[in-house]
């Protein structure tokens, strides 16, 4: 495939140049919308648990939700509340309309509102936002306008963020590149990052996905474009500099950096896929926006790089390689080596104490605590903690299956859930028709601390012969743990047993892939402990601008120890295919191992500060789960690439020696027969033997 790609790019240049420019054309027209047309509902439940289908029962017995989604906080007396009510009943969505509750000093009034059965939340926002928007007298809040206004402020974000991140690219980019080089990652970049939305928009026809995956996609597509137009340019010149034609240099680039940015972002897409097990729609949408971005980013890196390396040739740059024992990395590589076991112990001592705090992590949900204080739904939420204490925190609700005669015996099974620890009261239980009876419960506390939870557990462990299921917040932040729980052991096997085939596939050796992904789980640990010590322990509250956190939500750790695991393995990638080219070329265990650092060390550092900057971008966000994604990418990216791959993996692979590159003869004898090479005329170099395999090395 790469030799095909090679061979068109040097016979019709224009025209595959041409097509990728048609591509980008028709992606921008078909994906510049798609943060208004990415649609899925409740991103952080799980549609098929317990507390969602206790919601199902009740809203087709009633029409209407089992819950309060809306909140008018009303400044004003008796009359102002008034009109607040009767405007929220003469809406469209609205089921009903609960009676204003004073606050404790008689300032304001909440109004409760209950959606109906069915309402699209998203146009319900809208339109009561819309209502309202003249009333200064009125904040709106609830889960349904938190969820408007985190989807709206998610939106505003990604348009500050591509503002940002695209100059700061082209500005960094001309350093790095020089010339006009320096256009390559950008036109790369583009084209992904749209064609990727214009994919997505195709796959919410028929998977709704989180419009959270649009970040994700911009900050993921942008690095990888210029981790990927990098590598690439760096090996054309390189290639130009040792002597060869335009055109052998474009067939040679192809067959080496082609080959790793292939095996790249196979790795990268592994790793998000991961997420896609979990039935939570803002895991699926980040896993597939994830997964697709880096496919995407390595076609167009593939196809557009190798036709504008034609048409500009050595306009571009030629580097003419320095001597193979001379340069800075090879002298740090060189100077590890030298003491391979106290530079692993003291690199991998850093990074276990950097984990370390990740062990006490405090998880949390997504509500309105998440948008900046200045947002309606923060705000109500905030005075509904202050103001009114008679309104429960964590209110909950069973929806049970019995006939109306059954009366007696269902009311017996609430006093029972009334008696439980952690339940402060149970109304008497309620027939809504169809056989369905409704029962209200207030928990102690808020919904997502332990009395609740424990609360929620005690209610789901009373026998009863009515099939009860218990809903609310507390039993849906109680089911979203459990399904990540149950998951985790798919994703984490996909994580570990699709990187371990591809980076097998890359080097022939089982000893490698192993180390990788103990390196890859420092990198996870020491990202997602820096997370825990910044965001849940409140610091750096002012360079950040963000409130300190009660915890830090499951979903969005996943989602940076997806990240940072893929980011990882790319650079793992980038320097495992130059140390294996220069074994095979002849070199010597230590050798190699310098002259791959030396290499790809300035490549490596130099992509990684630039894809710092395109992920980065996630930390001007102000939905904290986007800032902390961002900033925890950043920390991954740069321990990555400046503490493991410049000092910690050349250590390891010192000591390890000629077992690096061990694999047991039958696998050996499968690599052979596989024929994964950088040159389709020959299989890779393998060691020969077993034990002394890696001797020859």
């Amino acid at each position: 495939m790469l030799n095909a790609i090679s061979r068109l790019a040097n016979a019709h240049p224009r025209r595959l140049a041409a097509a990728v420019g048609i591509l980008f054309i028709v992606a921008v027209a078909l994906g510049a919308s798609a943060s208004n047309d990415l649609n899925a509902r409740n991103d952080f439940a799980n549609p098929g648990s317990p507390s969602a289908h206790a919601r199902e029962r009740i809203e087709r017995a009633t029409g209407a939700a089992p819950d309060a989604g809306v909140v008018a906080l009303v400044t004003g007396g008796e009359r102002e509340a008034a009109s607040v009510a009767r405007a929220l009943r003469g809406d469209s969505f609205i089921a009903r309309v609960s009676p204003p509750v004073r606050s404790r000093d008689g300032s304001s009034a909440v109004v409760a509102a209950t959606l109906r059965a069915g309402a699209e939340e998203r146009a319900a926002g809208e339109s009561l936002k819309s209502q309202f928007e003249d009333r200064h007298d009125v904040a709106l809040g609830g889960p349904v306008i938190a969820q408007r206004e985190v989807g709206a402020q998610a939106s505003a974000d990604l348009g500050m963020a591509e503002a940002l991140a695209f100059p700061l690219l082209a500005l960094l980019a001309f350093f790095i590149f020089r010339g006009i080089a320096s256009l390559l990652p950008i036109a790369v970049g583009a084209t992904s990052v749209f064609t990727a939305f214009a994919v997505l928009r195709a796959v919410n026809v028929a998977l709704p996905l989180s419009v959270f995956a649009l970040n994700l996609v911009i900050g993921l597509g942008l690095g990888l474009a210029v981790d990927y137009s990098l590598f690439m340019v760096s090996r054309f010149r390189e290639e130009l500099g040792a002597g060869r034609s335009v055109a052998e240099a474009v067939r040679v680039t192809m067959r080496s950096a082609g080959r790793t940015i292939t095996y790249s972002a196979v790795t990268v897409a592994v790793a998000m896929s991961s997420l896609t097990v979990f039935p939570l729609r803002f895991l699926q949408s980040m896993g597939i926006g994830g997964a697709i971005v880096a496919v995407i980013a390595a076609g167009v890196a593939l196809t557009l790089l190798p036709a504008l390396f034609v048409l500009f040739g050595a306009r571009l740059g030629r580097v003419v390689p320095p001597a193979p024992r001379e340069g800075r990395w090879y002298a740090l590589a060189q100077w590890v080596l030298r003491r391979p076991g106290r530079v692993a112990a003291l690199t991998a001592g850093a990074l276990i104490l950097l984990t370390v705090p990740a062990l006490r992590t405090h998880w949390s949900g997504v509500d309105a605590r998440v948008l900046p204080a200045s947002a309606s739904a923060h705000r109500v939420e905030s005075a509904l903690e202050r103001e009114y204490p008679t309104i429960p925190a964590a209110p909950a609700y069973v929806a049970l299956q019995a006939p109306a005669g059954d009366g007696p015996a269902v009311q017996a099974y609430a006093r029972e859930l009334g008696a439980l620890p952690g339940v402060q009261s149970v109304s008497p239980a309620r027939y809504l028709g169809s056989s369905t009876w409704q029962i209200q419960a207030v928990t102690t506390g808020e919904a997502i601390a332990q009395p609740a939870q424990s609360a929620v557990a005690a209610m789901r462990a009373v026998s009863s012969p009515f099939d009860p299921e218990v809903g609310g917040s507390g039993a849906e932040f109680a089911d979203q743990r459990s399904a990540i729980a149950d998951s985790l052991p798919v994703a984490l096997a996909i994580l570990v047993v699709g990187t371990l085939i591809v980076l097998w596939l890359m080097t022939g050796s089982v000893v490698l892939p192993v180390k990788a992904l103990a390196m890859n789980a420092l990198t996870v640990g020491a990202a997602t402990g820096l997370l825990v010590l910044i965001f849940q322990d409140g610091r750096l509250t002012g360079p950040l601008d963000y409130a300190p956190q009660r915890g830090i939500s499951q979903s969005n750790y996943l989602v940076l120890a997806a990240i940072a695991f893929a980011l990882s393995t790319d650079y793992g990638v980038f320097l495992l295919t130059r140390i294996k080219e220069a074994r095979d070329n002849g070199a010597d265990n230590r050798e190699s191992i310098a002259l791959g650092l030396q290499r790809t060390g300035r490549i490596v550092t130099a992509a990684a500060v630039l894809l710092a900057v395109a992920i980065g971008a996630f930390a001007t966000s102000n939905v904290i789960f986007l800032k902390e994604i961002g900033v925890g990418a950043v920390f991954a990216v740069l321990i990555d690439a400046f503490i493991v791959r410049t000092l910690l993996v050349p250590a390891l692979m010192g000591l390890l020696g000629p077992w690096n590159w061990w694999s047991p003869a039958p696998l050996r004898r499968l690599h052979r027969r596989i024929g994964l090479s950088e040159d389709d005329a020959q299989a890779p170099s393998l060691p020969a033997g077993s034990a002394g395999s890696a001797a020859a090395g």
